[in-house]
């Protein structure tokens, strides 16, 4: 049975859909969906798959469905920029053009799997663009350009949520922290705030933060210095129409980073947001892995990296409280970035903290 090749393109507020069979003759019409229509599309392709085989093809600057889609069963594949015809200034290819390069050279494309993420095959290249931009990065530490944890001197953590907001998911980790009184910070993508506005607002009306993440979590040193600006500017300008307040820290996507991005990075008015804890629940370990890799690693100051969109984030809901639990007992707030990084109150600063040795 011939496979069938389900290009999807991202620009603006939605995906377009183009599906191609083996002799390149579409199978059925284009198709656009909304951004909060993933779960609909899935199951479309899902039923289409019935039928005949389908593999779903994805390019690098898209890094919301892979997730989602390789949860559900579906066979996802990534084209690269060198595979590829150049991309506007906003958005991606074309979705035939995505389906067409999957029919014509299909081995020249990488399976995206569960346990590799979105960067699938591409570890190696990865690891290099980030020691390559390890000296650019102290200096902007250095500066305060960028943040990689907070102060060791007061007991506080920063649990950090990306990928939102999920209709879902979203709401389940804003009940856990209401339980809890806690403080966390969601970095968002413009992709979903544009599709999901009440679900930020909820996030800012409890007394959390909202950073920036990007438009469509691209892969950044597969960007242009115009394309990365435009996915920061715009997801800030979409955050600010719905809050009111446009965000003032980024986090790049899989902290992707080259000496490149960050000499972009270093002339934008935002401040470089990363982490020292990473619980990699994106790898749906379980919820015990997750909330045990995050408590073993956190300490006064740790800012937590943990995801609540893009994907199934069932297991970082069940992880949550255990989470917030071992770290209470061991004397460290959770609490935003901003308040993270704020100087200790005077009686912090006199008082000894039981997670100092942690």
């Amino acid at each position: 049975m011939s496979t069938r090749y389900a290009g999807i393109a991202w620009a603006g507020t939605g995906y377009q859909v183009e599906v191609l069979n083996g002799a390149g003759q579409r199978v059925v019409e284009p198709s656009d969906w909304g951004a909060a229509q993933v779960a609909q599309l899935m199951a479309w392709l899902t039923e289409l798959g019935e039928e005949a085989p389908v593999a779903v093809v994805l390019e690098s600057t898209n890094g919301l469905l892979d997730g989602p889609m390789t949860a559900a069963g579906l066979d996802v594949y990534r084209a690269d920029p060198w595979l590829l015809p150049a991309r506007p200034s906003f958005g991606s290819v074309t979705a035939g053009e995505l389906a067409e390069r999957a029919r014509s050279a299909p081995d020249a494309l990488a399976r995206v799997t569960a346990e590799g993420g979105s960067l699938t095959g591409r570890a190696e290249e990865y690891d290099d663009s980030v020691r390559r931009s390890e000296p650019m990065r102290a200096a902007l530490v250095a500066s305060g350009r960028c943040v990689e944890h907070g102060r060791r001197d007061a007991p506080r953590v920063a649990l950090t949520f990306d990928d939102g907001p999920d209709p879902v998911y979203t709401r389940q980790v804003l009940e856990i922290l209401a339980r809890y009184d806690a403080r966390a910070t969601f970095f968002c993508v413009g992709h979903h705030v544009a599709a999901l506005p009440d679900e930020v607002r909820r996030i800012a009306a409890a007394g959390h933060e909202v950073g920036n993440h990007s438009w469509s979590h691209p892969f950044l040193p597969d960007l242009t210095p115009d394309q990365l600006r435009e996915q920061l500017d715009r997801t800030a300008t979409e955050v600010a129409r719905v809050t009111g307040e446009a965000p003032t820290r980024f986090r790049p996507p899989y902290g992707g980073l080259s000496p490149e991005v960050l000499a972009t990075l270093a002339d934008h008015p935002t401040t470089l947001t990363l982490w020292d804890v990473d619980s990699r629940d994106w790898s749906r370990p379980g919820p015990e892995r997750i909330a045990a890799s995050v408590l073993a690693t956190a300490r006064p100051g740790s800012v937590v990296l943990m995801h609540e969109g893009a994907g199934d984030r069932s297991q970082t809901v069940r992880a949550l409280p255990s989470i917030i639990e071992g770290l209470l007992e061991r004397g460290l707030e959770p609490v935003t970035l901003h308040d993270l990084l704020a100087p200790p109150t005077q009686a912090e600063a006199s008082r000894p903290s039981a997670a100092a040795g942690a």
